[in-house]
């Protein structure tokens, strides 16, 4: 056994040559991530709150209930005890184990009568935390090999409420997170019922993808970084189904090669993955579904190899907040654990000729050019035409330039954007060319939401959950999310926008209405309009400057007003040259 590091000196200890096989990328990323956890967890015994990931609730006391979300970093503990990692202090350790099973408890005792467990505020029976919180408790608890009738019933209950509640909103990777929990419930207590659920929420989460293009819906489109969850999820049940009953779904297996199929253009030259071009503006990146796929396809070992690589040179995104800093770590462990050796050719290789990609249904291209950057592999381009043609451009290095679309502030104070999911856009293009690819979108401004929390609102919510709410848990998180994410306040002013795939340039046009009454406009490099928990994270395309235009000067042409900008890299918009 490793002799336990003191928690101070433990993450400038894994800096070590130890950690310099490809595969051993994933340990260098999870284990720091374990004291972290710890300083999150409430460890005394004689607390009512004993075993408690949500520091917010426990020691600063700033919150009235538990977040369930938060009980998803029992595994992480799990792993960490049992598997014998390289440079891993916590192999063994008893008051680990300790500690694990005490945060399994924990979601029982802190959960309504019903099993179900709040996020944001009481009562909401969030379906999110439920499922996220639910696997990392049984998977925790297969891979400690307890025995607990009290907790198996638990996890019983917590079925039975999927079994006749459903959330507002198509959320792909929450109806796949439901099957594989269900299927954890199932394995654990060979109960009947639990492994029909799960049979359902898989065969729900399947007829949301999208059957020409692979995408699994969140909400109002495809968002690349939630499709790697989906993935993720989707490909451990199909594992543990096909351990368990001894043979393989073709149906499973053909939508995740789908699915692969789709994220395969969203992994970036630079090893960064996805962004505000989705219908929900993540970079999230779940690496275990794809390494659990390479047995099948050469694309997903391509685009799990791409990231490691990214890792190197310090590409991936960052959510390490209290709340999500665990969505991810215990995925990277478990992906250490299926890595398969003997690796396909580089995503690079496989890219060598330029090539335009139209995915019609979901509003996005993929355009790589060859020849611009030929060094550094090429010139890398994806927009969204659904969302008003919001436009990343990347090569090896790193992003040239990210261009989240307009936005603006009018006389009135009212601010508008252009990068609201419509896909009632007018869209036209044409890719017969594809080295001079052009395309154009046209569609309203919408005012942008951005609703803070206030003594009264705060006050008006609380009434509502320990009331009405507290009966009807989705009519709040429908209202809530009419409020916060697909509610569309459009204007009557209309944008347009040109995107034109030159060989050494991409060039971005806006045309719009001089007698649109703006104080002030803009581009965003990472402007979002929606609240998505996991959005607004770090990662290196937010460096991009954002642009400002002065109104009054800009040109009219054929009655419009012109803003045109090129971007290639040295431009002034690339991160490192402005």
């Amino acid at each position: 056994m490793v002799h336990p590091l003191q928690f101070s000196d433990y993450a400038s200890s894994l800096d070590l040559k130890q950690f310099e096989s490809p595969k051993d990328l994933y340990l260098k990323l999870a284990l720091p991530y374990v004291p972290r956890i710890l300083h999150l967890l409430d460890q005394n015994p004689y607390s009512p709150n004993y075993g408690c990931f949500d520091r917010a609730f426990w020691h600063y006391r700033t919150m009235d209930f538990p977040c369930g979300m938060s009980q998803e970093m029992v595994l992480l503990l799990a792993l960490v005890y049992k598997n014998e990692y390289k440079g891993n202090p916590f192999y063994q350790v008893s008051r680990i184990k300790e500690l694990a099973e005490a945060s399994i408890r924990f979601i029982l005792h802190s959960s309504h009568q019903d099993g179900t467990c709040d996020d944001y505020f009481p009562y909401e029976r969030a379906m999110g935390a439920l499922v996220f919180s639910l696997y990392s408790a049984t998977e925790s608890y297969l891979e400690l090999k307890m025995d607990d009738q009290e907790l198996a019933d638990f996890f019983i209950k917590r079925v039975r409420h999927l079994q006749v509640e459903n959330e507002t909103g198509r959320l792909g990777n929450h109806q796949a997170l439901a099957a594989l929990a269900a299927y954890n419930v199932y394995l654990i207590t060979n109960d009947e019922r639990s492994r029909k659920t799960a049979e359902e929420r898989l065969e729900l989460t399947l007829s949301w993808q999208n059957k020409n293009e692979g995408w699994i819906q969140e909400y109002e489109g495809a968002d690349p970084g939630y499709h790697s969850c989906s993935i993720d999820f989707l490909a451990k049940l199909r594992k543990k189904k096909i351990f368990k009953e001894g043979k393989d779904s073709d149906e499973l297996k053909k939508s995740l090669l789908k699915a692969v199929e789709f994220a395969w253009y969203f992994m970036h030259p630079d090893g960064s993955y996805g962004g505000e071009y989705g219908s929900r503006n993540t970079f999230h990146f779940y690496p275990h579904g794809f390494e659990l796929m390479v047995p099948e396809s050469e694309k997903a070992g391509q685009i799990a190899d791409a990231f490691l690589n990214g890792i190197t040179q310090g590409k991936r995104y960052r959510n390490d907040d209290d709340r999500m800093t665990t969505h991810y770590a215990y995925d990277f462990l478990q992906a250490w654990e299926d890595r398969v050796p003997g690796r396909p050719l580089s995503i690079k290789d496989c890219r060598l000729n330029p090539e335009t990609i139209w995915l019609k249904d979901c509003g996005l291209i993929i355009s790589r050019n060859g020849e611009e950057n030929k060094e550094r592999g090429g010139r890398y381009t994806i927009a969204n035409l659904h969302k008003g043609g919001v436009i990343k451009v990347f090569d090896e290095q790193g992003p040239i330039a990210s261009d989240t679309g307009l936005i603006g502030e009018l006389t009135d104070g009212t601010v508008v954007v252009s990068h609201l999911v419509q896909n009632e856009n007018q869209i036209d293009g044409n890719i017969a060319d594809v080295l001079n690819a052009k395309w154009r979108v046209q569609g309203f401004l919408c005012k942008r939401r951005k609703n803070l929390m206030s003594v009264y609102k705060n006050l008006l919510l609380r009434f509502w959950c320990l009331t009405i709410g507290r009966f009807n848990a989705n009519l709040t998180r429908l209202i809530v999310q009419k409020i916060a994410i697909t509610g569309k306040p459009k204007t009557h002013y209309i944008f347009e926008r040109s995107i034109e795939l030159l060989p050494e340039k991409v060039r971005v046009t806006d045309y719009l209405d001089p007698s649109t009454p703006f104080n002030r406009l803009s581009v965003g490099s990472d402007a979002t309009s929606i609240y998505v928990a996991n959005s607004l994270t770090y990662q290196e395309s937010r460096l991009c400057p954002w642009q400002h235009a002065n109104w009054e000067s800009l040109p009219i042409v054929n009655g419009k007003k012109v803003w045109s900008r090129e971007y290639f890299r040295g431009s002034k918009h690339s991160p490192y040259n402005s």
